[in-house]
């Protein structure tokens, strides 16, 4: 994909909506429609780059109860002809058809390349990469693993979101705030990640969302 120099390019992510309440996060989620309404105008591209969402899972004909706002003001983007790419995160990462169907949302499970204005992007939601968090990269593969996918997916979906819901809880509980703070550059794994990679390809620019900072 190239875009002039002179486009405007958003990107948003880490939203986490259905979390902690659904009171915050009706109020953050009207945030985001507002902002969204607001850019419409000259958005050319609009990256949602992973965790829009604290929990999401497609059931074969059920959808997450909720989030009508956002996904109705995702929908009327793309009805205008605005591109609108969704990256998925490691708390929304089971995506199977909907949002390309019904909102015509290309959906990618990892990092790819774009071009604007001349200029190389790698976009990503950044969970996974770099050295180390092995127990989450395990853990990622059986989340990710077909056969996993489809045993939970035979749960009924009152139980199935309520563990989600659980586990959504005890992650956030575990970590608190430390995705908030820097690390420093020689121990921050996805700025690790990127100069390996520089080292193979180049790029002017990785957009990453996931460490909260």
């Amino acid at each position: 994909m190239n875009k002039r120099i002179d486009e405007k390019i958003y990107f948003l992510s880490d939203f986490h909506l259905g979390a902690p309440d659904h009171a915050s996060s009706l109020k953050r989620e009207k945030r985001i429609v507002g902002f969204l309404s607001s850019i419409q105008h000259d958005a050319t591209g609009i990256f949602i780059v992973g965790d829009l969402f604290d929990f999401w899972y497609e059931y074969k004909t059920v959808a997450p109860k909720g989030y009508v706002r956002i996904l109705g003001k995702l929908a009327e983007l793309t009805d205008k002809g605005i591109p609108v790419y969704f990256f998925t995160g490691n708390h929304d990462m089971w995506m199977s058809g909907y949002f390309e169907k019904e909102l015509n949302i290309p959906v990618y499970h990892e990092p790819q390349t774009f071009s604007f204005g001349n200029k190389k992007f790698l976009v990503g939601h950044g969970d996974g990469l770099g050295p180390g968090d092995e127990g989450y990269k395990f853990i990622k593969k059986i989340f990710r693993n077909r056969v996993c996918q489809w045993l939970f997916g035979a749960l009924h979906p009152t139980w199935g979101m309520g563990i989600a819901g659980y586990f959504s809880r005890k992650s956030r509980q575990a970590t608190g705030s430390t995705d908030e703070h820097f690390l420093g550059a020689d121990k921050e794994w996805l700025i690790i990640y990127c100069k390996e990679v520089l080292e193979k390809e180049y790029f002017d620019y990785f957009v990453f969302g996931h460490r909260h900072l």
